[in-house]
């Protein structure tokens, strides 16, 4: 990777919302390196759109649940950006990896809230921790949260309960990191039309009219919508921005 580029890493950026992300950061002209959990065909399909895209990309795979793994995968990172590009640091990390498990509270068992908390909170909270010394100075760390943090559609209080715990966290890290230049922001989309949410959109066409009915701009959200915030916060001009929580539901249930 050329040393004039700034590199993003983006975790879940086989697919979905990180899939954009990473294009959109990628037209920007920022290098960028993706981790997948188990699909390493389509993280190698999303390395050569952006590589036709003319920035240099790399894939590795990581369980961010597992943060046992977090040492081990940033040696690995660091060496492979020693190599291409004489340092081995990076600029922007955006923690987009997320697992979706839907239950009324009444009927989540321990299993499930288990893996949303290790997936969604202390998995973003110590790979962000990890990843801290090999964040360059003045970069920028991103986390995704939901709009279900702020608004309620039973079925989700585990996962909005996790989301909730990473709003704060942004704060604290926006504070501790900033000595650093480093900023710190969450993004937090409503409904978004990917794979995550497939099962919504396939099998509850009427919640899906109910939300489209409710929010401000009276459509659901395409990837499209999110991709493009999380570039913005990574440029010059984002700079000033920082321990903010930035909705973008297209005003959801005003």
């Amino acid at each position: 990777m050329a040393t004039k580029n700034k590199i993003a890493l983006v975790t879940g950026g086989s697919r979905g919302l990180g899939r954009n992300m990473s294009l959109h950061l990628a037209k920007n002209g920022h290098d960028i390196i993706i981790t997948y959990k188990s699909n390493q065909t389509e993280a190698d399909k999303v390395v050569a759109e952006i590589q036709a895209l003319g920035q240099k990309a790399a894939a590795f795979q990581l369980d961010t649940a597992d943060t046992k793994a977090f040492d081990a995968f940033f040696s690995t990172v660091s060496a492979h950006l020693k190599a291409e590009t004489g340092s081995g640091t990076f600029d922007f990390l955006v923690n987009n990896a997320g697992i979706d498990r839907r239950s009324m509270i009444a009927e989540t068992t321990e299993a499930d809230f288990d893996e949303l908390y290790h997936v969604h909170l202390k998995g973003v909270y110590f790979l962000t921790q990890k990843a801290l010394p090999f964040i360059a100075d003045n970069g920028r760390v991103i986390n995704l949260s939901t709009g279900l943090a702020r608004f309620v559609t039973p079925g989700y209080a585990a996962y909005a309960a996790m989301k909730g715990g990473i709003e704060v966290f942004t704060r604290y890290l926006a504070k501790e990191a900033g000595v650093r230049g480093i900023t710190a922001n969450v993004v937090a989309p409503g409904i978004i039309e990917t794979d995550f949410t497939k099962a919504v959109f396939d099998h509850a066409p009427q919640a899906i009219a109910h939300i489209t009915a409710q929010t401000a701009l009276g459509r659901t959200g395409l990837p499209d919508d999110i991709g493009g915030i999380v570039a913005f916060l990574c440029t010059a001009e984002a700079r000033w921005i920082t321990a903010q929580r930035i909705e973008a539901s297209g005003g959801m249930f005003l």
